[in-house]
């Protein structure tokens, strides 16, 4: 029987992990799973409620400090053992009934993901759910990857998709546009939200900023992760170039006779000359260092689905 690994990262979630525990029990009753709490270093009964559930399919991993939920993620990744892996936030508000017909989903459809889509989103309107679809909107639109709604915790990964995506920073938030440069086949189905019963939510506007940074940094690795020389080396050209194209002007001024000492237009010639050069230079120093990080360990930029040898998938 394939086994189900569940992680979930919770930071000061005392009243919810108990009945959360419960849910999924009931929930994949006749599965074989284990229960993965990530404890991002919760300052209240976070920890002693985990360890007062007497249940060996219950693991708990706990951090030192807050790390934050994409070290949160990756820890769980590191530790889970199941086939599959299933990803969901430790606040009751996702639904553990939804886990069966998602991997039936992922099973039947040979997808590598399954994320979920939250039905009648129980949250602030002007808080949560407008600012959610913007950044849903923005990110669908800057990566060309159609996901309906990143912000949903609650998916189902093959353990080995999981477990090579490179989490880090605050990536978490966009782990489905990740499985999908990566090469997943994703599929999106509807699940169940509920409203917040207990605890304070950890999210709010002020996470904005860090999801434009991080948006940023996503569309510099879908486009340029390999060949980082395609964009420092192209845009430190244009610049370089109308950098010497202002000096070459600036030389003839000077030529006729003019004065051009401590022109603006000569300061500008001069800085863009300078700037175009260092990008070209970070362009190379970046090339450089990804082909270091393949080739010292022996990687390769490309994943393979499958092989098959006449007509069988070996």
């Amino acid at each position: 029987m394939d086994k189900l690994s569940l992680v979930i990262s919770v930071y000061n979630e005392e009243e919810n992990v108990i009945p959360l525990y419960e849910q999924i029990v009931k929930a994949l009753e006749g599965y074989s799973f284990e229960i993965i709490y990530v404890d991002d270093g919760s300052s209240d009964q976070t920890v002693p409620k985990v360890k007062s559930i007497h249940d060996e399919r219950l693991h708990l991993i706990e951090f030192k400090r807050n790390f934050g939920q994409s070290s949160a993620l990756l820890a769980g990744f590191d530790h889970a053992s199941g086939d599959y892996i299933v990803t969901m936030d430790g606040d009751l508000q996702n639904d553990p009934s939804d886990i069966p017909m998602m991997l039936k989903t992922l099973k039947d459809g040979d997808y590598d993901v399954v994320t979920g889509i939250r039905a009648n989103r129980q949250d602030d309107l002007f808080i949560r759910k407008i600012p959610s679809m913007l950044a849903n909107r923005l990110v669908s639109k800057a990566s060309n990857i159609k996901i309906k709604d990143n912000g949903c915790a609650l998916k189902v990964f093959r353990a080995d998709m999981a477990k090579s995506l490179g989490l880090y920073g605050e990536l978490h938030r966009f782990i489905s546009v990740l499985a999908a440069l990566e090469g997943a086949r994703i599929a999106q189905v509807p699940v169940k939200h509920h409203a917040r019963i207990h605890g304070k939510s950890k999210y709010g506007l002020s996470r904005t900023t860090k999801v434009l940074s991080d948006l940023t940094l996503l569309m510099f690795m879908k486009n340029y992760s390999q060949r980082p020389m395609h964009f420092f080396g192209t845009w430190g050209l244009i610049i370089f170039g109308a950098g010497v194209l202002i000096n070459v002007y600036m030389l003839i001024l000077k030529l006729l006779g003019n004065d051009i000492w401590g022109k603006p237009l000569l300061l500008l010639g001069i800085l863009l000359v300078l700037a175009g050069f260092q990008l070209i230079t970070i362009g190379i120093i970046s090339e450089l260092m990804m082909r270091t990080y393949y080739e010292s360990q022996n990687k390769r930029p490309f994943t393979i689905r499958n092989v098959f040898v006449g007509g069988k998938k070996v």
